[in-house]
């Protein structure tokens, strides 16, 4: 595994920001990591990559002890934090010979990297001249200039424009078909669109993690529907696939069903053969969004 946590445990004063928490992620594995404001993201992303030392617990990058040998473990890591700190009177070139002299490697490696990350067209420029979208990828060019098996990515798409967003996320799904990435994100089709798996973290506690095919097959689905004439519960049961039934009040009901077949076209022929109007008609579906809300409400 690339990363591998275990127990990990870090107290502010009398707050636990993170609580006991484990998970593990490998090579070509995109992992979003979810949660509101304050749930641990930031302290688990800094355990991480050696800012911050947990009170208890093991990390490992690579193999390597990020607690006892966190130097050598930050050598495996890029890191693309969410305010993105640049020197905006360095020329792009530049900033980048200044992070691979850091990292003690070869300035070769940065014309390779400005292509990867799609800044050819204005590496010849100040750092400060670029747009947001720009500016992203000159913290991502940072982050991989020394080929690191894990990339961290704290919001990363934050502030970019529909056509800058759907650059970016393309980038990070080709990034991670070689590194271990864990993206840190509040936008939900984000997620669905770059990632193999998700972790929903609240009050420092994880709450579920699953990767997302698993939750797409969720075969249940569940319709709000409401008539213009009160029926009974037994009737409703002709019904085929149908699971549960419960009246919300008067002509209104909640159906669940358990299939992948759109029930709601059932539902109208149902009405139509019985003499029934439809006078209502939600899909209350859980998708990415409905369950985050579920979980950290």
């Amino acid at each position: 595994m690339s990363i591998q946590l275990s127990s990990i445990t870090k107290t502010y004063g009398t707050q636990k920001a993170v609580n006991n928490i484990s998970f593990a992620a490998k090579k070509g594995e995109i992992v979003g990591f979810l949660g509101p404001n304050g749930a641990g993201k930031s302290t688990t992303m800094k355990v991480l990559t050696g800012f911050l030392q947990p009170d208890e617990g093991t990390v490992l990058v690579d193999d390597i002890d990020v607690i006892k040998n966190s130097i050598e473990a930050q050598k495996k890591v890029g890191y693309l934090p969410e305010h993105n700190p640049l020197y905006l009177d360095m020329y792009v070139k530049e900033y980048l010979q200044f992070h691979a002299d850091i990292h003690n490697i070869s300035k070769d490696t940065i014309p390779d990297c400005i292509t990867k990350v799609g800044l050819d067209k204005e590496s010849h420029k100040k750092v400060g001249q670029l747009s947001k979208g720009y500016r992203q990828r000159v913290g991502l060019a940072a982050a991989i200039l020394h080929n690191p098996s894990v990339l961290i990515l704290d919001e990363p798409t934050t502030g970019l424009d529909p056509n800058q967003l759907i650059e970016i996320r393309a980038l990070i799904k080709e990034l991670g078909k070689d590194k271990t990435v864990l993206l840190s994100t509040h936008i939900m089709q984000e997620v669905e669109a770059v990632c193999d798996r998700v972790i929903i973290i609240n009050n420092g506690e994880i709450v579920i993690d699953k990767k997302l095919v698993d939750l797409k097959e969720d075969k249940k689905q569940t319709i709000k529907v409401g008539f213009d004439y009160k029926i009974e519960e037994q009737f409703l049961q002709r019904l085929a696939n149908i699971t549960t039934i419960k009246n919300n009040y008067d002509n209104s009901w909640t159906l669940t069903f358990e299939t992948e077949e759109d029930m709601r076209p059932k539902l109208f022929d149902f009405a139509q053969e019985y003499g029934l109007k439809i006078l209502e008609l939600n899909s209350e579906n859980k998708n990415l969004e409905t369950l985050f809300r579920e979980l950290t409400k």
